[in-house]
């Protein structure tokens, strides 16, 4: 038994099967797929926000910075207008018409040292008891920094304006006094200046309540004379005038 006298370890042991796991191993592999992803999502929206946030964030403080230093530079003040002088030749009121014969002086007045003004339109308007009756087209014109402008309307003619009855008690009983309450309003298209820059155009509206004593005859007033009146602004809605 020649065959026995070499070392024997037995059969040759068999490779081990492979197995494949079908749906648990499978289903965690995606789910581990799908987290990543998911958490992939939650990281790039965190950075986008975040990004945004910080644009915003700087944004926001150049804009403060630039107006700071804008504001500490021109040091911007409100324009001021006041009727000086008013002459009311003529006011009488019959048939439903108004005949009038009135004259303003009106100061414009630009307190800003490195600020000068377009008004490319100005439009003149009288109104008694909030009843429109003449207005006047003045000339555009510029307005250096630290400069007074003086505008000069002059409302005369006839115009029919029905009255209410309230506002016809009114009439006579101002008509006893000689003074009457006659508003005068502004409506303006105006751009600023500042050094070589010039800014959008605006539309200020400017209210100016006055009370005009009526000229007699022989050029006098009747019991008063006509004070300096301020003016003040219809609405604010100019950053500049805040």
């Amino acid at each position: 038994m020649s065959h026995l006298n070499g070392s024997y370890y037995g059969p040759a042991i068999p490779p081990p099967r492979k197995s494949y796991r079908r749906g648990g191993g499978g289903g965690g592999g995606l789910s581990c797929c799908c987290g990543c992803i998911f958490g992939c999502c939650g990281c790039i929206f965190d950075c986008i926000l975040g990004i945004i946030c910080k644009i915003l964030t700087t944004i926001i403080v150049i804009v403060v910075i630039v107006g700071l230093l804008f504001w500490l530079i021109v040091r911007p003040n409100v324009l001021k207008f006041h009727v000086t002088d008013a002459a009311l030749n003529q006011f009488s009121y019959a048939n439903n018409t108004l005949r009038y014969d009135l004259a303003l002086n009106i100061s414009v007045r630009n307190p800003n040292r490195r600020v000068g003004i377009y008004y490319d339109s100005v439009e003149a308007v009288a109104l008694y008891q909030d009843v429109r009756f003449a207005s006047r087209t003045l000339e555009p014109f510029f307005q250096h920094s630290k400069n007074t402008t003086l505008l000069s309307p002059v409302f005369k003619g006839q115009r029919v304006a029905p009255l209410s009855a309230e506002q016809g008690s009114k009439l006579e009983e101002e008509k006893g006094s000689g003074v009457y309450s006659i508003d005068a309003k502004l409506f303006m298209t105006v751009r600023f200046k500042f050094w070589w820059f010039k800014m959008g155009s605006v539309k200020p509206k400017i209210r100016c309540d006055l009370h005009v004593p009526l000229k007699s005859s022989n050029g006098t007033h009747h019991d008063a004379a006509f004070r300096d009146t301020e003016c003040g602004w219809d609405y604010k809605r100019w950053w500049w005038f805040h």
